[in-house]
């Protein structure tokens, strides 16, 4: 895979990013499967946003659920880089949906790191203890790639199809914790969109943390103190449409948010 290629791919992912304007699949651009090649396009953007001034403030973990893996027929997860630009605020935060292309909401389980990560193949228990703080929040994930039509190249490309994030209420974290046995409901006024558990993300959260501390060291870019990590979808996405969301995870305030036209 030439440089050259790499560089028009992330060109046209930057377009489609600053422009609101969705794209063809740029798959067909890359290896067929080459996950390296589409983390390359990945970072080659993100450093590229860094340069115009954006500041990266932690990091998102995707697919998550064994169902969205076999869909795209890959056998891990992917992960996108969050930065200060794509945080829509906390409690009553406002998304304007105009700003984005088709945007989609997620309800997950936010970590905020205390510590940096910088070892592999961490326990769980010592992956937990550098943790500070846990929170309910909302991803909102979005496609520059037009109808959604996307392969693993694409969305890992495509920064792990990130748009934004909402984050609740940010409490202590302790290891004792239960969080795959935690419910979540996802509401829509008073219409439930989506449910599920905390096991849905890689079958407990801190799995998926694992995972991401790991990734991101083998691509020299290990998580530090600071970062807010959303650490994957505990339901299913439904697309953002204008109106009031509720996001109910057992244990933790109601996090909610409005999403405008």
């Amino acid at each position: 895979m030439t440089l050259d290629a790499i560089g028009m791919v992330a060109g046209r992912i930057m377009a489609a990013r600053k422009t609101n304007q969705p794209i063809a699949p740029v798959r067909a651009d890359l290896p067929p499967k080459d996950i390296a090649a589409a983390y390359a396009v990945q970072q080659l953007n993100v450093r590229q946003l860094e340069a115009e001034g954006a500041r990266r403030v932690g990091r998102k973990i995707g697919l998550t659920s064994k169902a969205v893996q076999q869909q795209l027929g890959v056998d891990q997860p992917d992960f996108g880089v969050l930065f200060d630009f794509m945080n829509f605020g906390g409690l009553g935060a406002e998304v304007s949906i105009s700003g984005l292309i088709a945007p989609r909401i997620e309800a997950e389980m936010a970590f905020l790191l205390g510590r940096d990560i910088e070892r592999k193949n961490m326990t769980r228990d010592e992956l937990a203890s550098q943790v500070e703080a846990i929170a309910a929040s909302a991803e909102i994930v979005d496609s520059a790639i037009a109808s959604w039509d996307i392969d693993i190249v694409d969305t890992v490309a495509d920064n792990a199809s990130s748009g934004g994030f909402v984050v609740g209420p940010w409490q202590p974290f302790t290891p004792d914790m239960d969080l795959p046995g935690r419910a979540m409901r996802l509401l829509r006024g008073e219409h439930e969109v989506s449910r599920g558990t905390g096991a849905a993300s890689l079958g407990h959260p801190i799995e998926a943390l694992a995972w991401l501390a790991d990734t991101s060291i083998d691509l020299g870019s290990p998580l530090r103190a600071g970062e807010v990590v959303l650490s994957g979808a505990l339901g299913p996405m439904v697309p953002l449409l204008p109106g009031d969301y509720f996001i109910e995870i057992e244990g933790f305030p109601t996090l909610w948010l409005r999403a405008t036209s």
